[in-house]
């Protein structure tokens, strides 16, 4: 369906990242479930803003791969509109995602845009805190913290978890929820951002339990989506408070809050961690965990910066190979300088950038040996 221009997308924003869409997307296509169309919607009415693509969905007739009813024969050619059944749509909207208009937040209103009400720009910490509070509370509203605080049923009288104990377990301090951003100080507020990254999981199915108005279910969960979606939320607030932390995105510190670095960093830090080897990897994503932690000390990067010095010695050969006599200087300052020996006679009188460009500078070169050695193993 790919090239095809059924279905019009000009009604359609989409709310979360594309890729995730699409992800998803292409998950629920594969799943043969007697809940697919139940998945779809429930799909559609979290990714994409507003109700008109989950009621032209249901306005379709249901495929024969997915229909509820196992008898079904194929869907008759007078019952499709425009030629298409609700898998074909959903196949077309998935591979054409990347053309659907990102949904925007509204531009500020007049009570916004004199100084009053609700405003991202100029927030005080303690908005910053209710915002984030708004944040779990969407996350709750639609399922993703049932996994591990459980949900209300009037039909099943098990005891729930306490929420709270299990906040607790995890950050050590009692009595966080129900939420409570006044009573917060900046620790405390920056553990919950981290506990909460961890617990968020996506129900991929829901169904409504109508007995005694007893509301939504859910089921069928997933951390990866929920996270993905988590760390989008929680650092656009941070960005906009000017806080400069972030979620790490990838890493031994996912999820953990580390200091924003500019795209071009980051990009390097993700191909350093995808196309370094197994062994190698793993020294790599402590190291970076070790220099971009929010709790980072000169020592622990003096550590992340010996350890990736390490890495580099031990492909010492190939640079030589590749710099000549060049190659010696690239050790020279970890040797000389008060790194890596420690000794009497090397040199510590240096300012603490020192130390970040060294890192990005070993960095950068550990992963230009990753490319050298990928491209003598395809010759």
């Amino acid at each position: 369906m790919g090239g095809s221009a059924n279905l019009d997308l000009s009604n359609y924003e989409l709310r979360w990242p594309t890729a995730l869409f699409v992800s998803e997307g292409k998950r629920v296509l594969r799943s043969s479930s007697r809940s697919w169309a139940e998945q779809v919607v429930w799909l559609l009415t979290e990714a994409l803003a507003g109700t008109t693509a989950v009621a032209d969905f249901e306005d379709l007739p249901q495929s024969l791969a997915s229909s509820d009813d196992p008898w079904a024969g194929t869907t008759p050619a007078w019952g499709k509109r425009d030629g298409m059944d609700k898998r074909e749509w959903l196949t077309e909207l998935v591979s054409r995602a990347s053309e659907l208009r990102r949904a925007a937040d509204p531009r500020p209103y007049w009570p916004q845009r004199q100084g009053r009400g609700a405003s991202h720009d100029g927030s005080t910490p303690r908005d910053t805190r209710r915002d984030f509070e708004r944040i779990i509370s969407n996350f709750t509203d639609n399922g993703y913290l049932v996994e591990v605080f459980g949900e209300e049923c009037v039909d099943d009288p098990t005891e729930l978890p306490d929420a709270s104990r299990v906040i607790e377990r995890h950050l050590g301090i009692p009595g966080l929820w129900p939420l409570d951003p006044a009573t917060w100080d900046e620790d405390t507020f920056f553990g919950l951002i981290e506990v909460f990254h961890d617990l968020v999981s996506r129900p991929r199915t829901r169904h409504f339990h109508s007995w005694d108005n007893c509301g939504w279910h859910h089921s069928e969960f997933h951390n990866g989506p929920a996270r993905i979606l988590y760390r989008g939320k929680v650092n656009e607030l941070l960005r906009e408070a000017g806080i400069e932390y972030e979620l790490a995105a990838e890493g031994e510190d996912l999820g953990r809050l580390v200091a924003v670095t500019d795209d071009a960093r980051s990009a390097l830090v993700h191909q350093a961690l995808t196309d370094s080897a197994p062994d190698i990897t793993n020294r790599v994503r402590h190291a970076v965990a070790l220099f971009r932690g929010r709790e980072t000390t000169v020592e622990s990067k003096r550590s992340a910066i010996v350890t990736l010095a390490g890495i580099l010695e031990e492909r010492r050969a190939l640079l030589k190979d590749q710099l000549g006599k060049d190659e010696g200087s690239l050790f020279e300052i970890a040797n000389r300088y008060d790194l890596r020996h420690r000794k009497a006679d090397q040199r510590g009188d240096y300012d603490e950038a020192f130390l970040d460009w060294i890192f990005w500078w070993y960095l950068g070169t550990v992963e230009l040996t990753n490319r050298l050695i990928a491209s003598h193993t395809a010759s």
